[in-house]
This record gives structure tokens, C-alpha cells and sequence, in this order.
């Protein structure tokens, strides 16, 4: 009998012991599948937000506007910048603008090639390669500033030279060489060589807060908040600071052009 009881109690002390193993596993489970998920990739899938769109100022009778974009100018003082590859940036920012189309910088570099021109060195040049495209505006510049260690800095200047058709406005005649420091157009002019309608110069310092909350603010809905740096991800990065830098100096353009064009149309973000 005292065997008897003596494996009795052995065996409820495994199955205890069982239960109890049991019920850890199972509260385990519970602490790790929550946040994770089990029934799928095992990482939870973040809540997407849609970024800023930014939206052409112009008129809609206008319909869709195209433009180009020449090569950047490097006045930054250093040779690290990739002045083509800083282009392709701003080329992106505009491709981005609902009803604007810009077109690829490879089209630029052909057509300035069988205009037997390297660069847009006078007004004349400008001319000849918007005509030379047949686009509606073309967007000369300048890399002013380029610093890719953490806190990065970025300077670009955009201009933007119109078509006297399409995209009609005032503006005198400034020097494409000259625009890094221009502010914006003149008055008076109707043609090529005379109309950068609109021009703007940004320098971004990502030691400012105000530069900083305007990368926050262009970040969402372009990162994953659960990344190991978060939307910080875009100063440890020159590549994607770069990127932020071109988007915010062709806001900045296109804020120019909605004031110019006044009642004809507005600059407004998509979500």
C-alpha cells in the first residue's frame, strides 16, 4: 500500500510540475505574440500614412506642365557633391508635383549635346536648350553648400526660367550665373533669355530645430516609425537628406510661382 501511494504522489507531483511548465509556455506566448502577432510574419505591420503631395499651382485650363531640369552648378567649395546625381534629386521632387512632368536629366545632357553646349553658362544657353526641348520651364541652379557628416548641411538654389506662353508672368533679366543670390524675378521681360520667374535659395542645417521639423514633417509617410532610427534616419543619410533638400527648395519654388501666378491657381498639399 505504502508503494502504491509513494508512485501516487510521485506521478501528481510530475503532472503538477507539468501544469505548471504548461501555464509558463502559455504565458510566454501570450507576452510575445501580442506586439508580434502569430498567425503571420511574426512583426507587426506598421499603420501607413500618406505623405504630402504636392500640387502645381497652376491653373487647370493651363493642363499639364513640363519641365527640365539643366545640371547643378557646384559652388558648394568642395568636390565631394555628385552634381548630376544632386539633379536627378530635384528632377524627382518635381516629378512628384500632381501636374507637373520633368523630364529625365539623360534628355537634358542629349539635348544640350546636339546644341554642342557643356553647361548654361549665359541666358542665351538657357534659351536655346528650353527651345531645344520644348518644355515650359527649366529649372537652373546652384549646389551651394555640402556637408555629409551628422548633422548634415545642404545649400541648393533653384531657379525657374518660363516660357513666355504657357507659364506668362513678369521677371527681368538675371544671369543664370547670378542666381544663388537672387531672390526671386524681376519685371518686364517676355522671353527665354529674360524670364527666371521664380528663384529661391535654401541652406539646411540639420542642427536647426526649424530644418528639423520640417524633416519630421516630410518624413511621414515616407519611413518606417518602427525603424531603429526612426524619421531620424534622414541625417544620418546624405543620399535621403539630400533628397528632403531638393523636395523643400521645389516647395519653396512652386510657393514663388502660386504668388506669381496670383488667381490663376494655388499651391495646395494632397494627402
Amino acid at each position: 500500500m505504502t508503494s502504491v501511494q509513494t508512485m501516487l504522489s510521485v506521478n501528481f507531483a510530475r503532472i503538477g510540475r507539468g501544469l505548471r511548465v504548461s501555464a509558463c509556455a502559455a504565458a510566454l506566448a501570450a507576452v510575445v505574440c501580442a506586439p508580434m502577432g502569430c498567425g503571420g510574419s511574426g512583426r507587426r505591420e506598421s499603420t501607413l500614412v500618406r505623405p504630402h503631395v504636392l500640387v502645381s499651382p497652376y491653373a487647370a485650363t493651363v493642363g499639364e506642365v513640363t519641365w527640365a531640369a539643366a545640371p547643378l552648378r557646384n559652388e558648394s567649395g568642395t568636390s565631394v557633391p555628385d552634381t548630376l546625381a544632386l539633379t536627378d534629386k530635384v528632377v524627382a521632387a518635381a516629378q512628384q508635383v500632381l501636374g507637373i512632368t520633368c523630364l529625365p536629366v539623360n534628355r537634358t545632357l542629349e539635348a544640350m549635346t546636339a546644341i554642342g553646349i557643356d553647361e548654361i553658362r549665359t541666358p542665351e544657353d538657357a534659351e536655346a536648350l528650353a527651345s531645344a526641348m520644348g518644355v515650359d520651364g527649366l529649372l537652373v541652379g546652384s549646389i551651394t553648400a555640402y556637408d555629409p557628416y551628422d548633422p548634415p548641411t545642404y545649400g541648393l538654389s533653384l531657379a525657374l526660367l518660363a516660357q513666355s506662353g504657357r507659364l506668362a508672368g513678369t521677371a527681368g533679366r538675371i544671369d543664370p550665373r547670378r542666381l544663388a543670390t537672387e531672390g526671386t524675378g524681376g519685371t518686364n521681360a517676355s522671353t527665354w533669355a529674360t524670364t527666371p520667374v521664380s528663384a529661391v535659395s535654401a541652406h539646411l542645417d540639420a542642427k536647426s530645430h526649424d530644418v528639423l521639423m520640417a524633416l519630421r514633417s516630410y518624413s511621414q509617410g515616407r519611413h518606417d516609425p518602427d525603424g531603429a532610427f526612426g524619421w531620424r534616419r534622414y541625417t544620418a543619410s546624405m543620399e535621403l537628406y539630400t533628397e528632403f533638400g531638393a523636395q523643400f527648395v521645389v516647395r519653396r519654388l512652386l510657393e514663388r510661382e502660386a504668388a506669381r501666378v496670383g488667381g490663376q491657381g494655388r499651391l495646395t498639399d494632397a494627402r
